[in-house]
């Protein structure tokens, strides 16, 4: 079937995650949940990712017991990060506006936290999606096949005439295709294509040439 959308990945895929502005930043939050950086590591990557991922933030940060003050701070420095990395990478922005020119329907699923839901109307990419699906809003994360399911409705198309793009994380590429999209992986320098062995593109320009 000829492809009729084309739904993207957030991070590291049309946007790059701040990974030395986060690095700084990480301590100056464990501070202020009251716990080493050890601690947080453990927590942040460990018991409270799927929380952060798939719902507020006030309930991750309600398990803390914390001044208003401080829920502000911790609130401030997780945005700040954010804001700096939701800038299109080069290439993103032309490529998706051919793909609209060209009458396909673009869409997004990111996993994410409710940061990026806040930011989102401040950023370039506000106004180049049909449909947005953040995990965070939706309480579904990648690669549960109703979080693609969701968009496909959203977009009003069948599986098999959407292509998804993404660096691969969260198994997303093979998650896409068990639902019966067509996956295409884009080589980034966060390198979570792992074992793909379906399409690749090194830059999303090339988009243009495989949908």
């Amino acid at each position: 079937m000829k492809a009729r959308a084309v739904v993207f990945d957030l991070w590291n895929t049309i946007a790059v995650w701040p990974e030395d502005l986060w690095a700084e930043t990480r301590p100056k939050v464990a501070e202020q949940l009251g716990l080493t950086i050890e601690e947080f590591e453990t927590r942040w990557y460990g018991d409270l990712a799927q929380m952060r991922e798939i719902g507020p933030s006030g309930d991750v940060l309600a398990l803390f017991d914390l001044s208003p003050a401080a829920v502000e701070r911790v609130t401030s420095l997780r945005r700040a990060v954010t804001r700096k990395g939701l800038v299109p990478v080069p290439g993103a922005v032309e490529t998706i506006t051919t793909l609209r020119e060209r009458g396909l329907k673009i869409g997004l699923i990111s996993v994410c936290s409710e940061d990026v839901v806040s930011l989102w109307e401040e950023t370039d990419f506000h106004g180049l999606f049909d449909e947005e699906v953040f995990s965070a809003a939706v309480g579904l994360r990648k690669p549960d096949p109703r979080i693609y399911r969701l968009a496909l409705d959203l977009l009003g198309v069948e599986p098999a005439g959407a292509v998804f793009v993404g660096d691969g994380a969260n198994d997303e590429l093979a998650g896409a295709e068990r639902v019966g999209m067509r996956a295409i992986g884009v080589d980034s320098p966060s390198g979570e294509l792992g074992d793909w062995d379906g399409a690749i593109v090194g830059e999303l320009s090339e988009l243009l040439e495989l949908v």
